[in-house]
């Protein structure tokens, strides 16, 4: 005797259909036509090679056969309702993980904190931050926020949220500030440029892409994260390379001032999840990270 479960479909149509004593209902709640709850039933009766329903004057009445597989479906789909709905409230309930850069934690994430829990209460956000290679799949972690290149992998739900746009910032602090800040942008090949370690093509990517010879840059002072970049070109080290979106506070503020703007490159600020386990709050988060940034 084959013990392999019959259809799933076929089940769940029956046991509807047994539950509610009628098929048309049993149609309406699973919003399928009446046809075809009607060919499930059939299909569960020639796979178990028993009669489930009888005609009973312009209705359907359950077998002896029927009403034993009613009594043992109903009670499974009832705990697995139950069961289902107790894992989405656990869900619910859990804190939702991101992981970022610091640097973009600290320069943009933070300051935004605050409006974020107050518009999305119900995503209860816990941050994790790293200044190493993030590692979207790690377990644990909900969703990942961060730079990248695509393509995207097949087994990640990546929400682009913005073109990353770099550029050269400086201080008015900077001790050349006068003279650089209205100085074109060749100005720049003589002066020692601040760097980071975590993000060395920086630098080559904007000349390229702002017509200058990436070999005529000259490097000074490197720093081996971003967030020590920027604090060093606010106070006045030397001219800094960074995204567009982690410096958008300080030159509103004046902070920090970008003469030569920004160019685009082919990374996209983007949150990624694991598509096994996408869920309505990473949606909720990405298009609030996008209204952010558009903002």
């Amino acid at each position: 005797m084959s013990q392999e479960l019959p259809p799933l479909n076929a089940l769940r149509a029956f046991e509807a259909a047994a539950r509610l004593q009628s098929v048309s209902q049993a149609a309406e709640q699973l919003h399928v036509t009446h046809g075809a709850v009607s060919r499930q039933i059939r299909v569960l009766e020639e796979h178990l090679g028993v009669a489930l329903f009888v005609k009973d004057g312009r209705g359907l009445k359950l077998t002896d056969s029927g009403l034993r597989l009613r009594d043992a479906s109903g009670e499974a789909f009832a705990r697995l309702r139950t069961v289902c709905a107790e894992l989405q409230q656990v869900q619910a309930d859990a804190p939702f993980v991101l992981a970022c850069p610091g640097s973009l934690l600290a320069r943009w994430f933070i300051p935004r904190l605050d409006r974020l829990q107050r518009e999305l209460p119900e995503l209860r956000l816990q941050l994790s931050a790293s200044e190493g290679e993030l590692n979207p799949r790690r377990a644990g972690v909900d969703a990942t926020l961060l730079f990248a290149e695509p393509p995207w992998p097949a087994d990640m739900q990546v929400f682009e949220l913005a073109a990353e746009r770099i550029g050269p910032v400086l201080s008015p602090h900077h001790g050349r500030f006068a003279e650089l800040h209205r100085a074109p942008v060749t100005a720049l090949l003589g002066e020692p440029l601040l760097h980071t370690s975590s993000r060395p093509q920086a630098w080559p990517s904007w000349a390229s892409r702002s017509g200058l010879d990436e070999k005529t840059l000259s490097l000074g002072q490197g720093f081996e994260h971003l967030y020590y970049l920027l604090e060093a070109a606010a106070a006045g080290l030397g001219v800094a390379i960074a995204p567009q979106q982690l410096v958008a506070d300080d030159l509103a503020s004046g902070r920090l001032v970008a003469p030569w703007g920004f160019v685009e490159t082919p990374a996209r600020l983007a949150l990624w999840v694991p598509a096994r386990q996408l869920d309505r709050r990473a949606e909720l988060l990405a298009e609030w990270l996008r209204g952010e940034l558009g903002g």
